[in-house]
């Protein structure tokens, strides 16, 4: 893996513990003790010394070294190394060195987005046994502490830690559950970094060239111009209303009355939801460590601007592997279900981002796990993340790590209108098939006047026919486009059908830029 030497800032750097008082040397949270480095890349290891030291890197019988800048920093990037330790490195300069202990080599992913991501192994399904089981020395976890930054940033706050039932309840259990499959199949040491923040949108975590570079960005960055501009008048108005709002609790107080609301603080610079404020915090430090791809659960907070979310995440995407300089595995989960489910063919912005998703797939060494059937009409973050990081790991599988598995349920390929019927065919159709035994369900048919109503269904191969008493000529098809669907269509490997819709018409997300 090449990697560019990015443009490091002097700002932030963390002295180890176990370095000696007169040394210079220090490196970043990311590399430490009972970390996990990528097998078969040039893995690069970064620090700051005394300008114009000379610094050498030396782990299990190989060895890189550089010069530090003007700046003070160097980067060595090591020989390729395949799976194995633990092993000592020891990294020496001029006046001193510095031993990182039980360091593991084998895969590595980074795992981010939103609450979905961020959600903890303790808050899911078969939590106690899960914990209780999670004993496993050769997985090392990585939490990024949530910051958020106005620059990129030269380190986060974290450690690498043993996976065992202490560390792991608090950890993302996508992220875990998605490690620990690859671990169980490919027998190699795994590392997990885990960076996410609950509730926030993908232009957070982009960086700010990225998004200045595409005029549908424009009203987004316009709009928080306009707030990060505003805040100090905001603030001064908001710091009165507190005043106020004192006054008013202590009356109450003493007439024996409710307390008032308390108003509530304006949106300002330090806002998790600001562009590239996360890009900056949490993914920018994290840069260049060698990885093998990663993960990704978010769309939630961006779904009322789905049509957006169509450049958005590719840009994303995109982004950090320019950063990397790498074009790495990235694979990511589609909205589950959620909400009401409706008695009629609707309109739903969810169901536009999940199309947005799916047309990211046009992007290289990209993969999406479908998890239509596995959402909770009442709670927007499902307890069953096992079978999301099933999902997740059996896309790695087959186009990673070369297993022959089916890591993808029917996607939609084409449909042919003909004689009142529409007939549909699928891409990873083989042994297609309902999960209930009944006729597929979640397909409607509209004609020219763009009503959409429920079709029958029936599964012919990997094909399937559909017809509609209220719809005698169909142009149009639809499958599982709603917040919450009732879809049932399923392929021979267990995987869920992904949601789709044949036509163009715009949505309701179609003109929406800004939050």
């Amino acid at each position: 893996m090449g990697v560019k030497m990015r443009h490091w800032t002097c700002l932030l750097a963390v002295a180890l513990f176990a370095l000696p008082a007169f040394s210079e040397i220090t490196l970043p949270n990311i590399i430490g003790d009972h970390m996990v480095l990528q097998q078969g890349v040039n893995a690069p290891v970064w620090g700051k010394a005394s300008p114009g030291e000379r610094v050498t890197v030396a782990i299990a019988g190989k060895e890189s070294a550089a010069t530090a800048c003007a700046a003070g920093k160097w980067m060595v990037e090591l020989p390729k190394m395949k799976s194995g330790g633990p092993y000592e490195m020891t990294i020496t300069g001029e006046d001193g060195s510095v031993t990182l202990r039980d360091i593991l080599v084998g895969e590595v992913w980074v795992g981010s987005g939103q609450s979905n991501m961020q959600w903890p192994v303790e808050n899911t399904n078969n939590a106690e046994a899960e914990i209780a089981t999670a004993d496993y020395p050769e997985i090392r976890l990585f939490y990024v502490e949530r910051q958020v930054a106005e620059k990129p940033q030269d380190d986060c706050n974290g450690s690498w830690m043993v996976c065992t039932p202490e560390t792991v309840p608090i950890f993302s259990a996508v992220l875990y559950y998605f490690g620990r499959d690859l671990h169980k199949e490919l027998g190699v040491p795994t590392g997990l970094i885990h960076t996410s923040w609950g509730g926030t949108p993908a232009e957070s975590w982009t960086s700010a060239p990225t998004l200045a570079a595409e005029p549908d960005f424009q009203p987004l960055l316009d709009q928080w111009k306009s707030i990060i501009d505003g805040y100090p008048a905001a603030k001064a108005a908001y710091d009165e209303a507190v005043k106020k709002w004192k006054d008013a609790v202590a009356l109450a107080k003493s007439e024996n009355k409710p307390e008032p609301k308390k108003p509530n603080a304006p949106i300002g610079p330090d806002h998790p939801h600001r562009p590239s404020s996360l890009y900056n915090a949490m993914i920018a430090p994290l840069v260049p460590y060698g990885i093998r791809g990663a993960i990704w659960y978010q769309g939630e907070s961006n779904a009322s601007r789905a049509y957006q979310y169509r450049k958005l995440f590719p840009a994303m995407i995109t982004d950090w592997r320019e950063k990397w300089d790498d074009d790495f595995a990235f694979y990511y989960v589609q909205l589950a279900n959620w909400r009401e489910r409706l008695k009629d063919p609707a309109e739903s912005d969810w169901a536009e981002l999940r199309e947005a998703q799916t047309m990211t797939l046009d992007l290289k060494n990209t993969g999406q796990a479908v998890i239509i059937d596995i959402g909770e009409a009442d709670d927007i973050h499902p307890r069953n993340k096992q079978d999301v990081g099933k999902r997740l790991a059996l896309i790695a599988l087959a186009k990673d790590y070369g297993r022959n598995v089916e890591y993808s349920g029917p996607m939609f390929k084409s449909a042919k209108f003909k004689n009142g019927k529409a007939v549909v065919s699928f891409k990873h159709a083989k042994g297609l098939k309902t999960s209930d035994g009944k006729a597929p369900r979640g397909f409607a048919l509209a004609g020219a006047d763009k009503e959409f109503h429920w079709a029958d269904a029936a599964i012919e191969g990997k094909k399937v026919v559909l017809t509609c008493g209220e719809v005698d000529e169909p142009v149009a098809v639809r499958y599982g486009w709603a917040d919450n669907p009732d879809v049932n269509l399923y392929n021979g490997a267990g995987l869920p059908a992904c949601p789709f819709r044949s036509d163009e018409w715009p949505g309701v997300s179609a003109d929406k830029k800004v939050r």
